[in-house]
C-alpha cells in the first residue's frame, strides 16, 4: 500500500511522505491512538487534520502538519519531492517509528540544520501551536527552571510534576522547555538528573503509546544546567533568548522553582533579578519551598532580601498540603453547600474543630533539620493553620478569586487569640535525643528539648467562633499515618432506643461532624465524609465520585457507612496540582508575604514561651497508649495522665534543698504558682465567683484595679473564659489615673484595650470613674468622686462589691491608696481624690473603708521585683498609714492572696 503524498504550502511547515506496511501508515485506529484525527478527502485518500510529536530513532521529534496540498503537489512523486526541497536548502530526517499500527515514516524537515536541542524546541513549538487552545488562554514559550533539580524533593516530587504539567498542557498553546539546575558539574548532574526522569510515570488512564511518545519529548526538552555564578545564569539567559530569537517566538515566561536551602535565596534572587528575567510583556514567577523563616524576625528579614527582587505577585510560596485534594475541596465544598452549611458553620453549632497529622516515621536522618524547627514549625505553622483557615475563614461571594480568598484567610489568621505556654502539650519520642547524639556530634552532652509532639488550643474573637475550640495536633512516632481536618457538631439529642437500632441517615443520637480526609489511615485516599444525619452534599462528579457504603471500616468510631462519602474521580499528586496552578498564575493557593509574617506573628510567642519547655517522653508507636492524650481545661490545654515522676537526685535531696510554701498569708488564704498557672487559676475563681453571684442575685460587679499586673489576667479571661457572665455583669474601677479615658496612661484604656472590647459587657454596666467633667481633669469642685459614690450606691447593694481586685505596689500602696494619704485610708466608705508620688500625680480611687465592704477581695502579686514588699507585708501587722495594702481586710468577706513563685520565694 501507498499512502498519498503530503506537501505543504509554506516553507516553515514540515513535507510528511508515508511508507506504510501491514495496515498502512493512516490506520485511523493506529492515529488516533497518538491525538490524531483523521478525515478523508474527495479522492478517498486519508488526510491528518490535527498534528502529533514522534519521537524519532535517530534521536529528533517532529511534526506530522496538516495541509491542503495543490493537485501538482499531490501528483508528484516521492524522488520529485525530495529533490524539490533539496533544491530549496532542507533538510531530510528520515527514520521509522511502529506506533502506527507498524507504520514507517518518513519526515522531512522544512529547516535549515539547527542545534539539536534548539531543533528538538522547535518541532515541540510547531505541535503545540497547531492545537486548539482553549478561549483566554496566551500564547507564547514557557521556559521552567528547576534549581536543586537533582535534590529529594525534586526527585520525589518536582519532576513528576513538571511532566503531569507537560502532559496536561501540550495543547494548550505554550510550548515548553524544562532546564534542571544544581552545583554539581555538568556530566554528573546531567546523569543524575536524567536517572531521575527515565523513571517518571503516567497516569494509570493515560494510554500507553501516548504516555511513552510524551515521555520521550519531555526528555528531549530537558537539559542540565551547573548554576553557580552570576555568569552561568547570563548564560543560561543567553542560551533562552537564542532559542525566542531564532525560532521566533514569543516568550510567555518563566518559572524559576527554588528547591533548594532558604539560605540560598538571597544570591540566587539577586542573579535572576540581575541578568535572568524575561523579557518586558513576560511574566516572572517564583516558587520558594519552605521554610520561610524559623520565627517573626527572621522571616521579616527573607521577606525583606526577597523584595528587593521580586514583587508580590511574582512570588509563590509553596505550602504543599494547599495541593491536597481534601484541603483544595474545602472552600468549594463550602461554597456548593451554603444552603446547608450556612445555619450550622457557626459557634451555637460547632463543638470543636480538629486539624490533625500523624506520623509513624520517626526523625532518624533528619535530626539536624527538625533540632532547628522542631514539630510546631515544620508542621503547624504552615500545613495545619492553612487547612484551619480554609474552615474558619469568612466564605467570600466569589471562591474563585484569588484576591477575595487571600484576603478573607489573612482576616481570620488576625482575628485569632494569641497562644501562651499553656496553649500548647509538647512531647518527644523516647530515641529522638540518642538520635540527635548520633547524627550530630557537635550535639554531644547535650539534652535535647526539641518537641516531635504538640498539641495546640486556639480560639478565635470572630462572632461566628467565639468559644470555639480549635483543636490542632501533629507528631511523629504516632501510632497510625493520616491526616485530617473534622468538624464535629454539638448534639442536643436524647434517644432512649438501643443505639443498634438507629437509622444513621435519620438518628440524631449519632455524631455528626465533617471530615476532610487528606489521606493515608484507614480509607489510605483523600475523602470528603458528611454524617448522614446531616445532610447529603453537592459534590462535583466530574472530580468526585460516591463511594459505597462499607461498614466493615470505621472512622472515629463509626461504621463507614454512617457516612456520605465521595473520593476523588482521579487522585493528583500535591506537587502536580499546585505546579498546574503556578501555570495558571492562581495566586490563593499560595502564601502571600502578608499571610506568611501574620502567621509568624501569631506562633512566635508560643515558640518563645516554650523554647526552653521539657516535653513529655513517650516510647512510639502503639506502646504510647494514653501517654499523650490530653484535654481542655479552664482555657488552656494538659495532658490527662500525670507524667511519671523521676527524681533527678537519686541519692536523695538534702533538706536544705527545699523552701516549704504556707497555705496562708497574713491569715488569709494563699494561692501560690508560677506566672502563668497563677494567672490561668485566679480566672478560674474569677469565673466562678461570677456564675456564683449571678445565680445569687442575678448580677455581679466587680471591682479592677489599673497597672501592668492585672493585663495578663483580663488577656485571659477574654480568650479562654468564654463561659463567663459578662451579659449580667456591671465592671467597675478600683482606680484611675487624671487622665482622659483615651490616654494611654488610663487604667480605664488599659482594661478596655485587653478586655472590654473582646467581651460583650452591656454598655450600661460599664461604669469608667469620671476623671474628667467640664473639660477638666479631677476638679474637687466638679464632684466626680462624689458622683461615682453615688452611682455605687444606687447600682450596688449596700455598696458591697462582689469581688474587688487589687494589686500591691513596692512601697505597700494598693489601688490609688497611698502611704501617708490624707484621705482613703480612714472614714467612709466612699470615693476619693488622691494623690500619688508618680506621675500622673493626681489620682481617683475606692476608699478602704468601700474596698473591705466587698464580698471577696483578690490581691495579685507578681515578679521578683514585688518579692521585698512581699517579705515584709508576711511580718507586719495593721498599719494602713504606712502600708495600705495591709489595711485591706473585708469585714464580712474573704480575702485571698494569688502570689507567684518570684514574688513569694525571690
Amino acid at each position: 500500500m501507498h499512502c498519498p503524498r503530503t506537501g505543504l504550502g509554506s516553507s516553515r511547515c514540515p513535507v510528511l511522505l508515508f511508507q506504510g506496511f501491514g495496515s498502512g501508515c493512516c490506520h485511523d485506529a493506529g492515529a488516533r491512538a497518538h491525538g490524531v484525527r483523521l478525515s478523508q478527502s474527495q479522492k478517498g485518500q486519508t488526510r491528518i487534520r490535527a498534528p502529533l510529536i514522534l519521537p524519532l530513532m535517530k534521536g529528533t521529534a517532529c511534526l506530522i502538519c496538516a495541509a491542503h496540498l495543490s493537485t501538482d503537489q499531490r501528483h508528484q512523486t516521492q524522488e520529485e519531492q525530495e529533490l524539490r526541497w533539496e533544491r530549496l536548502g532542507r533538510r531530510r530526517i528520515s527514520s521509522c517509528f511502529w506506533g502506527l499500527q507498524g507504520s514507517c515514516v518518513t519526515v522531512f524537515l522544512a529547516l535549515p540544520p539547527l542545534p539539536k536541542m534548539l531543533g528538538r524546541v522547535l518541532c515541540t513549538v510547531l505541535f503545540v501551536g497547531a492545537l486548539p487552545s482553549p478561549a483566554g488562554a496566551s500564547q507564547g514559550h514557557i521556559s521552567v527552571i528547576l534549581l536543586g533539580a537533582t535534590g529529594d524533593l525534586a526527585k520525589k516530587y518536582l519532576w513528576q510534576g513538571l511532566f503531569q504539567l507537560y502532559m496536561d498542557q501540550v495543547s494548550s498553546g505554550h510550548s515548553f522547555t524544562f532546564h534542571g539546575a544544581a552545583l554539581a558539574a555538568l556530566e554528573p548532574g546531567q546523569r543524575l538528573m536524567f536517572d531521575v526522569l527515565k523513571k517518571l510515570s503516567c497516569p494509570p488512564d493515560e494510554p500507553p503509546n501516548r504516555c511513552a511518545v510524551l515521555k520521550d519529548q519531555f526528555l528531549k526538552l530537558s537539559q542540565y544546567h551547573q548554576l553557580k555564578t552570576a555568569e552561568d545564569y547570563t548564560a543560561l539567559n543567553r542560551e533562552i533568548e537564542t532559542l525566542l530569537s531564532q525560532e521566533g517566538l514569543q516568550e510567555a515566561g518563566r518559572i524559576f522553582y527554588f528547591s533548594v536551602p532558604p539560605f540560598a535565596y538571597t544570591d540566587i534572587a539577586g542573579h535572576i533579578n540581575g541578568s535572568c528575567r524575561p523579557r518586558a510583556g513576560a511574566w516572572l514567577r517564583v516558587v520558594l519551598e519552605k521554610p520561610f523563616g524559623h520565627d517573626l524576625p527572621s522571616a521579616q528579614q527573607l521577606a525583606a532580601q526577597l523584595a528587593g527582587f521580586f514583587r508580590e505577585e511574582e512570588m509563590y510560596r509553596v505550602d504543599h498540603y494547599l495541593g491536597k485534594q481534601a484541603v483544595a475541596h474545602i472552600l468549594p465544598f463550602r461554597d456548593q453547600n451554603r444552603q446547608f452549611l450556612d445555619p450550622i458553620w457557626n459557634r451555637h453549632h460547632v463543638e470543636r474543630v480538629e486539624v490533625v497529622l500523624k506520623e509513624t516515621v520517626d526523625a532518624k536522618g533528619r535530626t539536624s533539620f527538625y533540632e532547628q524547627y522542631g514539630v510546631i514549625r515544620d508542621v503547624l505553622q504552615n500545613h495545619l493553620t492553612e487547612a484551619l483557615l480554609f474552615l474558619i475563614m469568612e466564605l467570600p461571594a466569589n471562591v474563585s478569586s484569588a484576591q477575595e480568598v487571600v484576603q478573607h484567610k489573612l482576616q481570620a489568621l488576625q482575628a485569632l487569640w494569641g497562644l501562651q505556654r499553656s496553649s500548647a502539650v509538647l512531647g518527644q519520642y523516647q530515641a529522638y535525643d540518642s538520635q540527635v547524639q548520633e547524627e550530630l556530634p557537635e550535639a554531644r552532652g547535650h539534652v535535647s528539648t526539641t518537641p516531635t509532639f504538640a498539641g495546640v488550643l486556639i480560639h478565635s474573637r470572630s462572632l461566628r467562633w467565639e468559644g470555639v475550640p480549635f483543636l490542632l495536633t501533629s507528631g511523629k512516632a504516632l501510632d497510625e499515618r493520616v491526616g485530617y481536618a473534622r468538624v464535629l457538631f454539638r448534639n442536643r439529642a436524647y434517644c432512649p432506643q438501643s443505639g443498634t437500632l438507629r437509622d444513621a441517615g435519620h438518628s440524631q443520637c449519632k455524631p455528626k461532624q465533617i471530615i476532610f480526609y487528606f489521606g493515608h489511615g484507614a480509607l489510605n485516599t483523600p475523602a470528603v465524609l458528611v454524617s448522614r444525619n446531616l445532610f447529603q452534599p453537592a459534590m462535583p462528579k466530574d472530580s468526585w465520585k460516591e463511594g459505597g457504603a462499607r461498614s466493615d471500616l470505621h472512622i472515629f468510631g463509626q461504621p463507614l457507612s454512617d457516612f456520605y462519602m465521595y473520593s476523588p474521580v482521579k487522585e493528583r499528586d500535591a506537587y502536580s496540582v499546585l505546579i498546574s496552578h503556578i501555570y495558571h498564575g492562581r495566586k490563593d493557593f499560595f502564601i502571600t508575604t502578608e499571610s506568611l509574617l501574620a502567621s509568624w506573628a501569631f506562633w512566635t510567642p508560643l515558640l518563645d514561651s516554650t523554647s526552653r519547655q521539657p516535653p513529655r517522653l513517650y516510647p512510639g508507636g502503639v506502646e504510647n497508649q494514653q501517654l499523650l492524650d490530653f484535654e481542655m481545661v479552664a482555657g488552656a490545654v494538659e495532658f490527662s495522665l500525670a507524667e511519671p515522676a523521676e527524681l533527678l537526685h537519686p541519692s536523695g535531696q538534702m533538706p536544705n534543698e527545699f523552701r516549704a510554701i504556707q497555705s496562708q498569708f497574713r491569715q488569709s488564704p494563699l494561692v501560690s504558682a508560677w506566672a502563668e498557672e497563677l494567672i490561668a487559676r485566679l480566672a478560674s475563681d474569677m469565673e466562678e465567683a461570677a456564675v456564683q453571684s449571678v445565680a445569687r442575685s442575678g448580677q455581679f460587679h466587680l471591682a479592677l484595679s489599673g497597672g501592668s499586673s492585672p493585663v495578663g489576667l483580663f488577656q485571659r479571661l477574654a480568650r479562654h473564659h468564654h463561659g463567663f457572665p459578662w451579659q449580667h455583669s456591671h465592671v467597675w474601677l478600683a482606680d484611675e489615673r487624671c487622665v482622659p479615658l483615651t490616654d494611654s496612661e488610663s487604667n480605664f484604656q488599659g482594661l478596655h484595650r485587653h478586655l472590654l472590647q473582646h467581651v460583650r459587657v452591656p454598655y450600661l454596666n460599664i461604669h469608667p470613674m469620671p476623671v474628667h467633667l467640664n473639660r477638666r481633669l479631677c476638679v474637687e469642685e466638679d464632684g466626680g468622686a462624689e458622683l461615682y459614690a453615688q452611682d455605687i450606691a444606687a447600682l450596688v447593694a449596700n455598696a458591697s462589691f462582689d469581688l474587688v481586685l487589687l494589686g500591691v505596689g513596692t512601697d505597700g500602696h494598693t489601688a490609688s491608696l497611698f502611704p501617708r494619704s490624707e484621705h482613703g485610708l480612714e472614714g467612709a466608705p466612699t470615693v476619693v481624690l488622691t494623690e500619688s508620688p508618680f506621675k500622673p500625680h493626681q489620682r481617683m480611687s475606692l476608699s478602704l473603708p468601700l474596698i473591705n465592704r466587698a464580698r471577696q477581695v483578690f490581691v495579685l502579686v507578681l515578679g521578683r521585683g514585688k518579692h521585698d514588699i512581699t517579705t515584709l507585708l508576711s511580718r507586719v501587722g495593721r498599719e494602713p498609714h504606712k502600708w495600705p495594702i495591709s489595711g485591706v481586710s473585708p469585714s464580712s468577706g474573704q480575702l485571698v492572696w494569688y502570689v507567684d513563685y518570684e514574688a513569694l520565694l525571690g
